[in-house]
């Protein structure tokens, strides 16, 4: 009998792992990961070989396996163009089996790279893309955003700078959808809490000499200059605003987009006083200590928060597909929007139906050279924002929010 009990329970356990291994799918006995990045222009630092980086230290702290499946890290250099984002992503989900592709800085390569990701059903994450639409009229059960949009960023730092008394803005606008977004968004909120936009100029991207447009808005004499842009103008602002006076004279600058990357290429000096609203900051607490003291001791350098992000989405994503069983695409998404998302990178995070990923942020300002006690030492935390004022209800012009 007890043969006959042991052979009974040798079959069974045998088909429980069968039906085990039959559940457990993943597709090409791999789960690859593209990091699609600019590694040479003007967002590597803030991107670059640094999100591939915080990728990977992802994947090794999850043990480099995911259902038994090894995990790989690819990368492409999308060099800020739309066509050939579009061509590497195209590429990567048909002949090399990405599974999901990450960072892809600036929007307008961000959204092809989603048109691509739509029409291949495979998974797309933004961490370094602020456009809006991406989960609103353009949203998709493929594609998520991570870390920002220009409607936190605005709210972050406009709503919480004209409660302390900036209620007069002059922005300097960088002249592309990006900046229009930042303007448009932050304007609204500044005449919402009873402030005034005094005007604004909009210099084209890159532009290599920001005298007459910093001149124009220090003679608005408007308490808050607002930076409607990212990297390079928003540096160059900010260097040139120093060298005119701008803060001696008593106004403020207000950074709708800036990473702390930004501010050490500017230097403390000519930095200080700038207010900006982030999703993440390296010497926040020991959770976001530990983490970024690993990723120095590989990059020498502290994370922005896209690259903070990176390892979040990814570690989320893998997760997923533990818990899942499956690389399904839609089941992998299904899964990480039912988790709440609550790690060094994000409080209080949460998948939405829409698939942007809201969290709490911070309004911070940048501190004087006194201030600073050791490297990198670089904000002090004046707010926290939750996620649902910074980034407001779901777009009803996204097809998946039901209606």
């Amino acid at each position: 009998m007890n043969a006959i009990k042991l052979a009974m329970f040798g079959t069974l356990a045998a088909a429980l792992l069968a039906s085990s291994a039959a559940s457990a799918q993943v597709s090409d006995d791999i789960v690859k990961i593209g990091v699609l990045t600019d590694m040479n222009g003007p967002a590597s630092t803030p991107t670059g070989q640094g999100s591939v980086t915080a990728a990977q230290m992802a994947v090794d702290d999850f043990g480099g396996k995911v259902l038994g499946k090894p995990i790989s890290v690819i990368v492409g250099d999308h060099q800020l163009k739309p066509d050939i984002g579009a061509t590497i992503a195209r590429r990567w989900y048909d002949v090399d089996q990405v599974d999901l592709i990450v960072d892809v800085p600036v929007s307008a390569v961000g959204l092809a790279v989603q048109n691509i990701a739509n029409e291949k059903k495979k998974l797309f994450i933004t961490h370094s893309t602020g456009a809006t639409d991406f989960h609103g009229k353009f949203c998709s059960p493929y594609a998520m955003q991570w870390v920002f949009d220009t409607r936190a960023l605005a709210v972050g730092t406009a709503q919480e700078v004209v409660k302390r008394g900036g209620d007069s803005w002059f922005f300097i606008t960088d002249d592309y959808a990006f900046g229009h977004s930042l303007e448009k968004d932050a304007s609204a909120i500044v005449t919402k809490n009873g402030g005034k936009v005094l005007g604004a100029v909009r210099p084209p991207f890159a532009t290599p000499d920001l005298s007459s447009f910093i001149l124009q808005a220090q003679a608005s004499k408007a308490k808050i200059i607002g930076i409607a842009g990212g990297p390079p103008n928003n540096t160059n602002e900010i260097k040139t605003a120093a060298e005119f006076g701008v803060f001696a004279g008593g106004q403020q600058m207000a950074a709708l987009l800036a990473l702390i990357t930004d501010v050490q290429s500017i230097g403390l000096s000519a930095a200080q006083g700038l207010l900006l609203t982030t999703s993440f900051y390296w010497d926040m607490d020991d959770k976001t200590r530990e983490w970024s003291k690993r990723y120095f001791a590989k990059m020498n350098r502290m994370p922005t928060m896209w690259q903070a992000g990176v390892y979040s989405s990814v570690t989320a994503y893998l997760n997923a597909i533990k818990d899942s069983g499956t690389d399904d695409p839609l089941k992998v998404a299904a899964k990480m929007r039912e988790k709440p998302v609550e790690d060094f990178f994000a409080r209080n995070g949460k998948l939405r139906e829409d698939n942007l990923m809201v969290h709490d942020l911070w309004l911070v300002q940048v501190k004087t050279p006194a201030e600073s006690k050791y490297p990198w030492d670089y904000y002090k935390i004046l707010a926290k924002i939750s996620g649902e004022d910074a980034f407001g209800p779901p777009d009803p012009a996204c097809p998946m929010i039901k209606k």
